[in-house]
């Protein structure tokens, strides 16, 4: 297994990335190379720093960073020579199998679909982000690579996201739901009534029409939505789930018998905490790219840049794209 590490990407770059990737060296046996991708003086002496040291290990130069505030494009017109280009193109000349960035997320969605290309039968690629729910866990696709998509692209994204939760989560027959505002058919907008008579004739398991509050206590193991509505929903998701640890820690600090049960609960807070944490999860597979790309929060700790490497891992020892590639055309074949 062969992976590009894009060590300048992200809020807590260089540091947090070169301890992920220390914590994956230590958990991953079947790592067989991570190339470190970055300012050479700056990768090594942060190496040096903390005594990383492999031989696994290979510092691969970069000559600039795409930073937050930079557009998107960047990453393939003014900084070709970014961290997160030149680990894609790792991939591209087959030197790795997948790339991990915990950086600038639009710079990694052009470069993955500009650099590696796109695999056959994939109009556009699309952020599959995991979900915990009561029933394991649900992928919601797109989570802000394609804005304002067709309803065909909902389609590649519903057989996409089934492979992916298939081949990654073992579900046998992954449940499909089209995020809207009614469960009933008719209800939403253009886009979603068009992309629902096309997700009725596709080869999935399509249950039909969800709210948001399927995505928590309903199984549904994808959920299918354009990228402008489902970045809403992860990052209202994320900011929920913060305020709410956060008015919990305030309630149980303010009397000495909810602190003391607060103590006794502990061990459940951890455990809810660990369930729902993307650090748990760490990245979001950008699937349709001719090659794995895993894209991680930008305030990745090295427990989540370490779980980004290992989604990689796991989506190329399942071989994802391959299966992907398979199923778009057997879905082409059949219409």
């Amino acid at each position: 297994m062969k992976i590009a590490l894009d060590v300048m990407g992200g809020d807590n770059a260089p540091e947090c990335n070169i301890l992920g990737a220390r914590m994956a060296l230590e958990s991953l046996p079947a790592l067989e190379k991570l190339y470190m991708v970055g300012t050479p003086d700056i990768v090594q002496m942060e190496m040096e720093k903390h005594g990383l040291s492999s031989p696994k290990l290979e510092i691969v130069p970069s000559q600039s960073v795409i930073h937050m505030e930079d557009p998107s494009t960047d990453a393939i017109r003014k900084k070709r020579d970014s961290s997160i280009t030149v680990a894609m193109d790792l991939v591209k000349q087959h030197a790795a199998q997948a790339v991990v960035s915990p950086g600038h997320t639009g710079a990694s969605v052009a470069a993955g679909t500009f650099v590696l290309g796109r695999l056959e039968g994939v109009e556009r690629p699309g952020i599959a982000t995991p979900f915990p729910n009561d029933h394991g866990t649900c992928l919601l696709i797109d989570a802000g690579a394609n804005t304002a998509p067709k309803a065909s692209h909902l389609v590649q994204y519903a057989i996409m996201g089934t492979v992916y939760s298939k081949y990654i989560f073992g579900k046998q027959e992954p449940v499909v739901g089209l995020m809207s505002v009614g469960e009933e058919e008719g209800k939403g907008n253009d886009l979603t009534r068009e992309a629902y008579d096309l997700l009725k004739a596709a080869p999935i398991n399509f249950r039909g029409n969800i709210e948001g509050t399927h995505l928590f206590n309903t199984a549904i193991d994808v959920a299918v939505c354009d990228g402008f509505t489902g970045n809403i929903i992860l990052k209202t998701a994320e900011a929920t789930a913060k305020a709410m640890r956060k008015w919990i820690e305030q309630e149980i600090k303010a009397g000495l018998s909810t602190k003391i049960g607060g103590l006794l609960a502990k061990p459940a807070f951890r455990r809810v905490k660990q369930r729902s944490s993307y650090e748990t999860y760490g990245g979001s597979p950008l699937l349709g790219c001719r090659g794995v790309v895993i894209i991680g929060h930008g305030s990745s700790p090295p427990l989540a840049v370490m779980n980004a490497i290992r989604v990689a891992s796991e989506a190329v020892e399942h071989q994802v794209n391959p299966h992907i590639e398979a199923a778009l055309a057997s879905c082409t074949t059949s219409a």
